[in-house]
């Protein structure tokens, strides 16, 4: 009987020390969701759509109050988050979208190193399960960019269902209903609606644009967002007993709007069907995040391994129905709305749960902190713009991780310094707002603070020397 119970104890001190990591380096989980608003989780004060999984990532850990990210549509943001430096400075500041995926210059420029990389060469296996949109052609795929694994898609967007669209309802933009007009038309079977108020039609998310296992493009029968979340759990098991990288860029809830019939039976309760879809795409996602944070449970990682969430900008309202709020308008400018984004992370065991942190940081800080923590080689110095992260988290630093944060996207220019806030969304007029006290930025204080202004631009025009000019445009014309 002594025998029997000694027998269990080594066996269960054998599975547990299975499922440690190597050494000391932690496990890195990045999730990321797509055009997300930054009002729309239960943790950022949303009573409508629950996201307790999501949600437990900030109970679990930090919430960051402001959480920026790089560029306020989905390519550019991605450059940054993936390579740790403002993506100006490799000149990749555009979106390409439709069939300028395929277009061989519209990439992260293969020079450039991305976290895959740097943790590969740390001892690290890595996965990425989800959207890439850093380049449709072959030179950009993931598994040459750092990656061991990948289960994804190369462009912009893809279908959740493909057509005939069985089991889901589909929300679609039009330019002209079927049969003419404006306005929304709704099926039959009420399983699929048009509408018209975005004035052109929904693209062609699917051309050329299949779903590849590897370099192998293979056939997903399950809901997408169902297929990526599965996908990343199998690859938590797999790697239990050595340093991951695992890297979840959801398309959800990008467009098109698509939702299976089980979630949108969850909010039957919500009237109209545009915001109930969304309602539903944003709740699988949680599940799925749940599935992934369940896995890391069950193998017992949870205190070697961080878990970053994050937003890839803000959200398209009018497109989406996502909710920004209290931030003034979303995707594609540069007010808060377009840059500040939900921000979490998590590290039992490390970092004390249910904190709220203040500081401006931005997604370039993710990569900084997963090399430092993981004693990737950097030649002795920061390789990006981002900050190691932790010394700020843990107290050993109480100062801001950032001076100043500077934006670029073609005509729309931005900089952040401490309370102030600088920008230009449209032609050469500049406006300057104090976030502290006017969050939604509904005064613009230029006129009233030309010194401030002043100052400003002059650190913006300084930072932005350091940049080069974009490499690839859609609207350069071929030679």
């Amino acid at each position: 009987m002594n025998f029997r119970i000694a027998f269990l104890c080594l066996s269960l001190a054998v599975s547990t020390a299975a499922a440690r990591p190597v050494g000391e380096k932690p496990n890195i989980v990045l999730i990321v969701a797509d055009d997300l608003g930054y009002g729309e989780l239960g943790c950022q004060g949303n009573t409508e759509i629950p996201t307790p999984h999501i949600d437990s990532i900030a109970k679990g850990g930090i919430r960051f109050t402001q959480g920026y990210v790089t560029a306020s549509f989905c390519s550019a943001s991605r450059a940054g988050l993936l390579t740790g430096k403002y993506q100006t400075r490799f000149g990749y500041e555009f979106n390409p979208i439709g069939a300028h995926n395929e277009d061989p210059n519209a990439g992260l420029p293969v020079g450039e190193k991305t976290i895959a990389d740097g943790l590969v060469d740390a001892g690290y296996v890595t996965g990425i399960f989800g959207k890439w949109h850093l380049g449709g052609t072959a030179k950009y795929n993931p598994i040459r960019r750092g990656f061991d694994e990948f289960f994804g898609f190369l462009h912009e967007g893809h279908y959740f269902v493909p057509p005939p669209y069985t089991g889901a309802t589909t929300w679609m933009r039009r330019k002209v209903l079927p049969g003419g007009g404006d306005g929304r038309f709704i099926s039959a079977d009420g399983r699929t609606i048009y509408s018209s108020h975005m004035g052109y039609t929904e693209p062609d998310y699917d051309a050329d644009n299949p779903v590849y296992r590897g370099g192998q493009p293979v056939e997903v029968h399950d809901y997408l967002t169902d297929a990526f979340s599965r996908e990343a759990a199998d690859f938590v098991d797999r790697h239990a007993d050595k340093p991951f990288f695992l890297y979840v860029p959801y398309n959800a809830v990008h467009s098109p709007l698509q939702a299976t019939n089980k979630y949108m039976k969850r909010f039957e309760h919500i009237e109209d069907i545009q915001r109930r879809i969304f309602a539903a795409m944003l709740s699988s996602m949680d599940d799925g995040i749940g599935t992934i944070l369940k896995r890391i449970q069950e193998n017992q990682l949870e205190e070697y391994t961080l878990v970053f969430f994050i937003s890839d900008n803000g959200g398209p309202t009018s497109e989406l129905t996502s909710s920004n709020a209290p931030l003034r308008q979303g995707k594609g400018s540069v007010y808060e709305g377009g840059l500040r984004v939900p921000f979490l992370l998590q590290w039992p065991g490390t970092l004390e749960a249910g904190q709220t942190y203040s500081n401006p940081v931005l997604s370039l800080d993710i990569s900084a902190t997963a090399l430092a923590l993981a004693g990737a080689d950097t030649g002795g110095k920061n390789p990006g713009d981002g900050v190691n992260l932790m010394p700020f988290l843990d107290g050993t630093n109480d100062s801001t991780p950032h001076q100043e944060i500077y934006w670029r996207m073609g005509a729309k220019a931005a900089l952040l310094q401490g309370e102030w806030k600088l920008l230009k969304n449209t032609g050469n007029k500049w406006e300057l707002y104090r976030l502290s006290g006017d969050i939604s930025e509904a005064v613009d204080l230029a006129e009233a603070e030309p010194d401030k202004l002043t100052e400003l631009l002059t650190k913006w025009k300084r930072i932005d020397q350091e940049m080069i000019e974009p490499v690839w445009s859609p609207r350069r014309k071929k030679k």
